[in-house]
């Protein structure tokens, strides 16, 4: 309890301080919001593994989580996408109010609505240990009162919605619509540097049908361009977190051109990525194609299990044994070789050995979340699901091998290998910092062209000197078809390659960060 009365007290102290520099220049009409970022901390870990432990965060922090809005709508907005806001680095500050009362918040692609704690929040911790709105100060407050409920795999928030004006740089957005947080249940709330979040993605998932801030700085002609870009500094020495601009770019944050990929579909800014390299081999899962989302709200970058255990293989990334995984390799390996051999199509070689149902129309997992889940006893305990979405995996493990003429028992070897690097119930693979110089790049194909991550950029450091220990930036998140498989490309992405989310031409562009 000491430790953790620590953690709060100096994260409050921290939050005092972290306050950005915003400036724009008069020539460019750019806006320019600073951001202060933070190492990931061993206090931050522990928060997690505390509600881990008290079933607030069962599935840790690499999950899938809905927003259920109680605002009337027809149904739920599933929403599958990694939020681990305990590890997220880059925050920004904002104004709500007339005087404007001031609040840190993640400027999040990945959600869409804005919300802060309110003078209303009496009975969750959390809201004393940060700023609260406090409608009764603003003289532009405007109420609304429409209930809010946003509920996250580490937590949730609810409370109601209010109107008034958002300050953001030396940009006024009016009338803008934000959730009052009056409830906040998760310590992960508790430690946070950040007091709030905005949204930056598209107005089809947010909560309450509510215009986010973006929206509404377009349609009331305060940017120049509908364009805003994040460049995110990953210096570990340098004070400067990063920078986001709203109505353009800045280029001294990039080199060489911006290679643009349409937005697939609105809610997320989403797109369809090519193959995924581990060194120069093909992981063979996305060779025909695969969805990314672009969410500046994670720190981490996440995939298909099937092949983060490849690349944390390829980088010798521990995690912990799947015994369904062993199960499977000793009692189906050859046969899965055998019938992908005989030309049969692989999204059905696990019904013909018995393990998975195929209706002929879609993958054989629509309802599994993921094998980390069984694992860690999260799942619904039904062991056939587990072996079934084990058997996928070894499928296109076993496929990655026969492609490079492998013989059999090298490839039920190989995937045995891969059993041992699956990630742990925590979300986390460890890494010897030491053996970073051996460790091969992880390469994405986007818009044509290779975008390529070093070890240096994809391994996270916790800690320092000889206490330190290095983290795989890669986490496992199964997302089923149709949405899937699904990659997540957070800040671990984001800080090398500068990005722009060009909202008027519906397109996102990755350029090399200087």
């Amino acid at each position: 309890m000491g430790t953790i009365g620590k953690t709060t007290t100096a994260a409050l102290f921290l939050c005092l301080l972290l306050f950005p520099i915003v400036f724009s220049t008069p020539n460019d009409r750019l806006v320019r919001i600073g951001l202060k970022k933070r190492k990931i901390d061993r206090n931050n870990r522990m928060a997690a593994h505390l509600e881990s432990k008290e079933g607030k965060a069962s599935e840790a922090f690499l999950r899938k989580y809905r927003l259920h809005g109680n605002l009337g709508e027809s149904e739920d907005i599933d929403i599958v996408a990694l939020k681990n806001y305990m590890d997220a680095q880059y925050f920004g500050e904002i104004g709500i109010g007339t005087p404007t009362q001031n609040f840190t918040v993640i400027f999040d692609t990945g959600s869409s609505n804005l919300w802060v704690p309110s003078s209303k929040c009496y009975f969750s911790i959390a809201c004393y240990f940060h700023p609260k709105y406090k409608s009764s100060r603003s003289r532009t407050y405007k109420a609304n009162g429409k209930p809010a409920d946003i509920q996250y795999g580490t937590g949730a928030i609810s409370g109601f919605f209010s109107e008034d004006h958002v300050t953001v740089g030396d940009l006024v957005v009016k009338h803008q619509e934000f959730i009052e947080a009056t409830k906040e249940s998760s310590l992960t709330f508790l430690i946070a540097k950040f007091d709030g979040i905005l949204g930056l993605g598209f107005k089809e998932i947010s909560v309450g049908n509510a215009v986010p801030v973006w929206y509404n700085m377009v349609n009331q002609g305060l940017v120049n361009e509908p364009v805003f870009s994040f460049w995110l500094n990953r210096n570990p020495e340098d004070d400067v977190g990063g920078e986001v601009v709203f109505g353009g770019m800045d280029p001294k944050h990039y080199k060489g051109e911006h290679t643009y990929v349409p937005v697939k579909q609105k809610g997320y800014w989403q797109f369809d990525m090519g193959d995924v390299l581990i060194g120069d081999q093909t992981t063979g899962l996305c060779a025909s194609g695969c969805s990314a989302i672009v969410d500046s709200g994670t720190s981490l970058l996440t995939g298909p299990t099937a092949v983060i255990a490849q690349v944390n293989h390829a980088i010798g990334a521990t995690g912990v044994v799947s015994q369904e995984c062993k199960t499977v390799v000793s009692e189906y390996g050859e046969m899965i070789i055998d019938l992908l051999l005989s030309k049969d199509q692989p999204l059905k070689v696990c019904s013909q050995i018995g393990l998975c149902s195929f209706d002929g129309t879609r993958d054989v997992s629509m309802g599994i979340e993921s094998v980390v889940n069984e694992n860690a006893g999260k799942a619904s305990g039904n062991v056939h699901d587990a072996m079934c979405s084990v058997c996928e995996m070894a499928v296109i493990w076993v496929q990655s091998q026969l492609k490079q003429n492998q013989t059999q028992e090298r490839i039920l070897d190989y995937v045995n290998e891969l059993c041992d690097r699956l990630p742990s119930p925590m979300g986390e693979s460890v890494v010897d910092c030491n053996s970073l110089s051996a460790m091969p790049s992880v390469a994405f194909t986007i818009g044509g062209k290779i975008l390529e991550l070093t070890p240096e950029q994809y391994i996270l450091k916790v800690g320092d000197g000889e206490l330190a220990q290095c983290i795989s930036g890669f986490g496992a998140l199964d997302v089923p078809p149709p949405r899937g498989p699904l990659w997540i490309l957070g800040d671990v992405f984001m800080g090398k390659f500068h990005t722009v989310f060009d909202y008027g031409n519906m397109q996102i562009g990755f350029a090399e960060a200087t």
